[in-house]
C-alpha cells in the first residue's frame, strides 16, 4: 500500500482513550464536524421551548435534519441537553461543551448510581448513546434508592468502555448510538440535574419529544429535495401525482410542529396539562407523514437514486430508522386514552 494512501487512511482515524488506558482506534464519525459547527453556531443561540420562539428552534433542528439526519439527531440532543440544565435550574459545564441526553431504558442491566462518600458513583451500561466519542458530556439516567435520576457527566471520565460492535447500524449509522459501560470518579452533588423523578415528571419532556418530531420533518424535508434533484426534466404524471402528495404530507408536517410550537409558547409551564397530548399527536402526525414520504419518494424515483446516490440511499436509510424510535401503537393507544378520559375530542 503506498504512502499517499496510508496518509489517507490516517487522517480517516482518530483515537479514542479509555479511562483504563487502553486506546483504541475507530472511524472518526463523518458527521463530527457538522455537528461541532452547530454546537458553535446555531446551538448556541437557539430559543428555549416556550421562551416565545419554540417555531424557530424546530425550523432550526429540521433544517440541520434536513442536511444530515444523524446531525440533526446530535444537534437535538445537544440542544435538549441544554433545556433541561434550564429547566433544573442549571447550568451546562464548560462555555461551549457538546451534549447529549443519554435515557434510554434496558430490560436487562442498566444504569444504576449508588450514594457514596462525596456524592454518587454510576455504575451499569446503556444503549443508544448517541454521539458515542463525539460528544464531551451527557445527561445520563440512572436508577437509585430515591427514584430516576439524571447526571451531568464527562464522557472522557465516567464511560468505562465504548462497544463499538454494539451500533452495526446502515441506518442512522453516524449517529455513533453504542452501548457504553459507566465508572469513573465520584460525581458530585453539584452535577446532578433535579429532583428524582424530574426528567419525565417536567412539561419540558413533552416539548423534547415534538423536538424529535421536527429531525423527523427535516429527514423527509430531505429526503424530497434529493428527489426532486434527482428526477428528468419531464417525468410522466404518475412520479409528478407521487410528488404532489409528498408535497401534501411536508405541509401537513409542518402545519402540526407550527401550531404545537404556539402552543408551547401560549403556555410554556404546562399550566394547562396538554403538552402530553400536543406531543403524542405531532409524533403520530409526523411519524404517519414521513412513512409515506418514505414510500412515495422510493415509488417516484425508482431504484437507481436510492441505488446509485449514496446520500440519498442514506437519507432513506436513516429516516427509517429514525421513525422508529416511536413508539406506535403503544402512544396511539395513550392518545386513545387521554381523548376517552376526556370525554370527548377537542
Amino acid at each position: 500500500m503506498g504512502s499517499d494512501m496510508l496518509a489517507s487512511l490516517a487522517e480517516r482515524r482518530c483515537i479514542i482513550s479509555f479511562n483504563e488506558g487502553q486506546d483504541k482506534q475507530v472511524p472518526m464519525s463523518r458527521v463530527q464536524p457538522m455537528f461541532e459547527e452547530f454546537v458553535r453556531t446555531d446551538g448556541a443561540e437557539l430559543p428555549l421551548p416556550g421562551a416565545g420562539s419554540t417555531w424557530r428552534r424546530f425550523e432550526t433542528l429540521a433544517a440541520w435534519s434536513s442536511r444530515d439526519l444523524s446531525v440533526g439527531r446530535l444537534s437535538e440532543g445537544h440542544v435538549d441537553a441544554l433545556a433541561i440544565l434550564s429547566e433544573a435550574g442549571s447550568k451546562p459545564i464548560g462555555e461551549q461543551s457538546s451534549y447529549g441526553v443519554w435515557a434510554a431504558r434496558s430490560a436487562h442491566g442498566g444504569t444504576s448510581a449508588e450514594r457514596v462518600n462525596g456524592g454518587w458513583r454510576l455504575a451499569g451500561s446503556k444503549e443508544f448513546c448517541s454521539g458515542s466519542g463525539i460528544l464531551e458530556r451527557a445527561l445520563v439516567t440512572a436508577e437509585t434508592e430515591s427514584g430516576y435520576r439524571l447526571f451531568d457527566i464527562a464522557v472522557n471520565e465516567n464511560v468505562a468502555f465504548f462497544d463499538h460492535a454494539s451500533w452495526p447500524a446502515v441506518g442512522m449509522a453516524d449517529s455513533m448510538s453504542e452501548t457504553l459501560e459507566f465508572t469513573g470518579p465520584v460525581i458530585p452533588d453539584s452535577h446532578v440535574v433535579g429532583p428524582p423523578d424530574f426528567y419525565t415528571a417536567r412539561p419540558g419532556f413533552w416539548f423534547g419529544a415534538s423536538g424529535v418530531a421536527a429531525c423527523w420533518y427535516g429527514g423527509a424535508v430531505g429526503l424530497v429535495n434529493g428527489l426532486i434533484a434527482s428526477m428528468p426534466s419531464n417525468p410522466n404524471e404518475h412520479v409528478l401525482a407521487d410528488l404532489g402528495v409528498t408535497v401534501a404530507s411536508l405541509e401537513a408536517m409542518r402545519d402540526v410542529l407550527k401550531d404545537n410550537a404556539e402552543a408551547i409558547d401560549a403556555d410554556p409551564a404546562d399550566a394547562l396539562g396538554k403538552a402530553h397530548y400536543r406531543a403524542l399527536v405531532t409524533r403520530q402526525v409526523v411519524h404517519d407523514a414521513a412513512m409515506d414520504v418514505l414510500e412515495l419518494v422510493g415509488s417516484a424515483g425508482g431504484a437507481r437514486p436510492l441505488c446509485h446516490d449514496a446520500q440519498q440511499s442514506r437519507r432513506a436509510a436513516d429516516l427509517f430508522v429514525y421513525l422508529s424510535q416511536h413508539h406506535g401503537g403503544v402512544d396511539a393507544a395513550e392518545l386513545g386514552r387521554l381523548v376517552k378520559e376526556a370525554g370527548k375530542w377537542n
